[in-house]
């Protein structure tokens, strides 16, 4: 498992994504927090560890291994999320497929590039056949219009990535059909490819997909400003009071340093974006469905 540093970035961040959504979005806060384990399922993977951050950030969700994947009874409403290394079997990935074309969102985590995408959704994305060395790159938010994005990555952010060794970068295929999120020039100079993090529609539902691993090891303090202290983040994202200063200071801020809150605050940003976007959806599909009726 990985480091009590990132553990205490990443409860951190989640607060601080909570707060800001308290302050300038609180039905959208609402409507994430009343997801519940039926709602979110992930799928236990070798390398990734997605679980670990939904409990860090009090999300409820149900846990199965990828064998099990196939006789689980899955809804359209749901979110699932397949950690880097989680193997299927044929039924499992028709499984899967028939999931998101049904109007199920889709998370997937490095190596299910190949296991997962190539194999149940061709032609959209793919893995471009080079190996990334254990490394931390500067990323840049190619959606900067996107509504949840924009409340919560600003200007000023230097957010960065953590690749394990032998990631697999993303070559996109679909150009039309496939939309970069996330996106890092770095990476793109190193390995040839510059998505980070891309979507795309499938049938009624979604399909997202990150290179390396949701739950960072690391951080780097590439900078001055990413040596600083931890609370410097929350004064540049949040309108601090005493009592928000002592709630961090019991969650432990002063002993984490600005990169590895940023780092963990922008991967929570991209989960809490799915998890709202499925949310919405759903609503949509719900009140289209309740109309038709009448």
């Amino acid at each position: 498992m990985k480091p009590n540093g990132m553990d205490r970035a990443y409860a951190i961040a989640d607060e601080l994504i909570k707060d800001q959504l308290r302050d300038k979005a609180p039905e959208v806060l609402d409507a994430i927090e009343s997801m519940d384990e039926a709602d979110i399922l992930v799928v236990e993977g070798v390398h990734d560890h997605i679980q670990q951050v939904l409990k860090v950030a009090g999300t409820r969700f149900a846990l199965v291994d990828a064998p099990a994947l196939s006789t689980a009874e899955l809804r359209r409403d749901q979110v699932m999320f397949v950690n880097c290394g989680a193997k299927f079997d044929e039924k499992g990935l028709r499984k899967i497929g028939s999931f998101v074309n049904e109007g199920g969102f889709l998370f997937t985590t490095d190596w299910a590039l190949r296991d997962v995408l190539e194999a149940a959704f061709p032609g959209y994305v793919e893995y471009n056949g080079a190996s990334t060395a254990d490394e931390v790159v500067r990323v840049e938010i190619h959606r900067k219009d996107d509504p949840f994005l924009a409340t919560l990555i600003g200007p000023n952010d230097d957010p960065q990535w953590w690749l394990e060794g032998s990631s697999y970068p993303i070559t996109v295929l679909d150009k039309d059909k496939v939309e970069v999120m996330v996106q890092s020039k770095e990476i793109k100079e190193r390995h040839g490819e510059p998505a980070v993090f891309v979507s795309f529609d499938y049938g009624e539902g979604k399909i997202y997909h990150m290179i390396s691993h949701f739950y960072l090891q690391r951080a780097e303090t590439r900078t001055e400003r990413h040596k600083s202290e931890g609370s410097n983040y929350l004064s540049e994202k949040l309108t601090m009071d005493n009592q928000r200063w002592t709630k961090y200071k019991k969650m432990g801020v002063d002993d984490a340093n600005l990169a590895e809150v940023e780092a963990a605050y922008s991967s929570s940003s991209v989960m809490n974006k799915i998890l709202w976007d499925k949310k919405k959806k759903s609503e949509e599909k719900s009140k289209t469905y309740d109309e038709e009726k009448r």
